[in-house]
């Protein structure tokens, strides 16, 4: 979708939308129309119950000339910096046009004292809400294909296009990774996530390192290759550097858990709904977003994603509850539910990253539990963090960019759950706290000294329900966090 900035309205064919606060006087607002048609729209915004709230649209055609124009007014509520105010403006009204017919939107904001940046949040809203992956529909029907191609913004203060620029960055990042996570696991494998990151990233100076199973074997890799065991498709590790800061300083490492498909393995799970585990690499599709967003708006800091990619299949091969492995940092797993599995990669991932790279920093996102939909639902992912500055952070950054984290515990207490009698470690605790005994296992791999952060977006990665920013489906969550996280604390 085409965002642009102008200071007028322009000619032709068009929907217009006229955002409203509480304490405006709709009359004022549709300056430019005659009396008729304010009197029309005001009529017909009351027969709609409309009282202005945050996101809220009334719709009317009104004459103009000879002919007529769609008009919608759009509620912003009567609180200037409430929580994505003007994301949530623009998402309501790509909602309500994406499919009408309609193919240009403009947002006539003259009047109301925005700057450029507000304005641009307005512009990520509506191409945001718009997206789609229609790849595989071969018969839509037209009213059910996507219409609205452009928005044009009116009337806002000056550094909108500037602003702009950081947003189309975030919004390719997005829409990466909304792409991955909605692909299926026989377009999206280990080796076919490596080749796509590839090709949208090394083009804009990424660096790309990529071992194979020959090369994780050879560094001990055993809880990694563990997984792997089962599938016809080879495992793989993914690193993607990101220069942009200081020559020759520590980057920031982020870790994502890319299963790419999960069936539970042997421990397999439940066939009802066993489809939607193609989104089980959602942590790894949101390190891979926020990689090309930060190569796409060149940030001012040194950062690397890194993803485990593996496929977890019920083969003859594949590992068995009660099997042991050996991991990287030498430590040994008793593997009691082979659908634990998403921990198995991390702990691998985060000991070659603490190796090879000697971060200060890592932050790891993963699906990585059903019990933290049952602790947090689909409105927060849970938080773990060994360092509390880090994760004052990450929570700053999370009300900034709307992907919601609430802290979680940690503790000897939930670490004594996960000992084994024949190893190390075993790779599940006891039912009660299981996001928890899940976070207290990667955190037996993080190094002394290392500040970490675990992130549990099972519930976030996919929605069931649209919301302003995304239909139903792929939500992209874990981008825009990564980003403002980065922003705020690794840039000048």
């Amino acid at each position: 979708m085409k965002i642009s900035f102008a200071a007028q309205r322009p000619a032709g064919s068009y929907a217009l939308a006229i955002p409203v606060r509480s304490e405006d006087m709709l009359g004022d607002r549709l300056q430019g129309f005659d009396d008729s048609a304010r009197t029309l729209a005001a009529r017909a915004a009351e027969a709609q119950r409309f009282e202005r709230e945050t996101a809220s649209v009334a719709e009317v055609f009104v004459p103009e000339g000879e002919g007529a124009r769609r008009l919608l007014v759009v509620g912003l509520g009567a609180r200037k910096d409430e929580e994505a105010l003007y994301e949530r403006v623009g998402g309501a009204l790509t909602a309500r046009l994406l499919v009408s017919g309609e193919t240009k939107l403009v947002v006539d904001v003259s009047g109301l004292g925005l700057n450029g940046e507000e304005a641009a949040r307005i512009g990520f809203g509506a191409a945001a809400r718009g997206w789609r992956y229609d790849n595989y529909r071969t018969k839509l029907p037209r009213k059910q294909k996507p219409s609205l191609e452009e928005v044009v913004i009116v009337g806002a203060g000056d550094g909108a296009d500037q602003a702009w620029g950081d947003k189309a960055a975030l919004l390719e990042g997005l829409s990466f990774t909304r792409e991955l996570v909605t692909e299926p696991a026989n377009i999206i494998y280990p080796a076919s996530f490596v080749e796509r990151c590839r090709k949208r990233m090394e083009p804009l100076g990424v660096e790309f390192e990529v071992l194979d199973e020959d090369a994780m074997r050879e560094l001990g890799m055993g809880a990694l290759l563990g997984v792997s065991l089962g599938s016809e498709q080879p495992a793989r590790l993914l690193a993607m550097r990101w220069n942009g800061g200081e020559a020759g300083g520590k980057p920031l490492v982020f870790v994502g858990k890319g299963v790419t498909f999960d069936t539970g393995g042997i421990s397999i799970k439940p066939a009802a709904g066993m489809e939607a585990m193609k989104w089980d690499m959602g942590g790894a599709g949101a390190v891979a977003g926020a990689m090309l967003t930060l190569a796409g708006r060149k940030a001012k800091a040194n950062v690397v994603g890194i993803c485990g990619l593996v496929e977890n299949m019920p083969d003859g091969k594949a590992q068995r509850p009660g099997d042991v492995v050996t991991s990287m940092s030498g430590q040994t797993i008793e593997v009691i539910n082979t659908d634990a599995e998403g921990r198995l990669v991390l702990c691998d991932a985060i000991s070659w990253a603490q190796r090879k790279y000697k971060p200060e920093t890592i932050v790891d996102l993963a699906t990585l539990t059903g019990a933290m939909i049952i602790s947090l639902g689909h409105e927060y992912a849970g938080m773990f963090a060994n360092d509390d500055g880090l994760a004052q952070q990450l929570v700053a950054a999370s009300t900034a960019s709307g992907d919601k984290l609430w802290r979680m515990p940690l503790g000897d207490a939930y670490d004594k759950l996960i000992e084994s009698p024949i190893a190390d470690m075993k790779n599940v605790g006891p039912r009660e706290g299981g996001s928890i005994t899940a976070a207290v296992f990667i955190q037996r791999f993080v190094e002394e000294g290392v500040k970490w952060a675990h992130l549990d977006i099972a519930g976030m990665v996919w929605s069931d329900k649209a919301k302003h920013l995304f239909d139903k489906g792929a939500t992209g969550f874990g981008v825009a966090l990564l980003d403002r996280f980065v922003a705020a604390n690794y840039e000048g």
